[in-house]
């Protein structure tokens, strides 16, 4: 990299000050055993920020696949809602036949603990696992996924408005991340093709 001219991105966090109450302590099930030996076993879930020049702020709300590491369900919007939260798992569920039993786990914010997003997973049969007061590392894989999100796309553009960004990061996702970009933790295959080869052994 010195050699060539090359270097890396340093991302300054926008760290978000709510002043709502910080929520009790929950279970934390999964507590950091990031391991699944199939799909539709563990998701985790989470909420970034992206700034726009005409729209102020949007939000993203992702859900990661644990064991194909595939963002399997986003939504994108201007209020970072319980609404946006549960419309992200929602639709990561629209192409799992049974969702009874999986583990989903999210961090400690207002959004996970409301009583519109808790009543959304028991309808579904979904575990709720949370992250400790003050442990960024509890959700370390959409953590991390939000992060390269940032590095590899948002910090390389200004986005005009709302409907540009939805845009940009709709291809990201669907075009780079799920379909082309590899990972080593599966052996250096895309999301995509470990998802599919599971549904294929399924």
């Amino acid at each position: 990299m010195a050699d060539m001219g090359i270097r890396s991105i340093v991302v300054k966090k926008f760290n978000h000050h709510s002043d709502k109450p910080t929520s009790e302590e929950k279970d934390t099930i999964i507590n950091r055993d990031f391991e699944a030996t199939n799909i539709n076993q563990k998701w985790c879930t989470d909420i970034t920020y992206i700034n726009t020049l005409r729209d102020g702020w949007t939000y993203l709300a992702s859900v990661m696949d644990l064991y194909s590491k595939k963002i399997i369900g986003y939504a994108f919007g201007t209020s970072m809602t319980a609404e946006l939260a549960v419309k992200a798992v929602e639709n990561a569920c629209l192409n799992v036949k049974t969702t009874e039993g999986i583990i989903l786990h999210s961090d400690l914010g207002s959004q996970y603990t409301s009583h519109e997003f808790e009543n959304f997973l028991c309808s579904k049969g979904i575990i709720h696992s949370f992250s400790r007061k003050g442990n960024p590392y509890d959700n370390a894989c959409i953590e991390s996924f939000h992060s390269v999100l940032k590095k590899e796309e948002v910090n390389h553009r200004k986005y005009y408005d709302f409907s540009v960004a939805s845009k940009a990061i709709f291809e990201y996702i669907e075009s780079w991340y799920n379909r082309k970009r590899i990972h080593s933790s599966i052996d250096y295959m895309t999301p995509q093709a470990v998802h599919e080869a599971a549904c294929m052994a399924a």
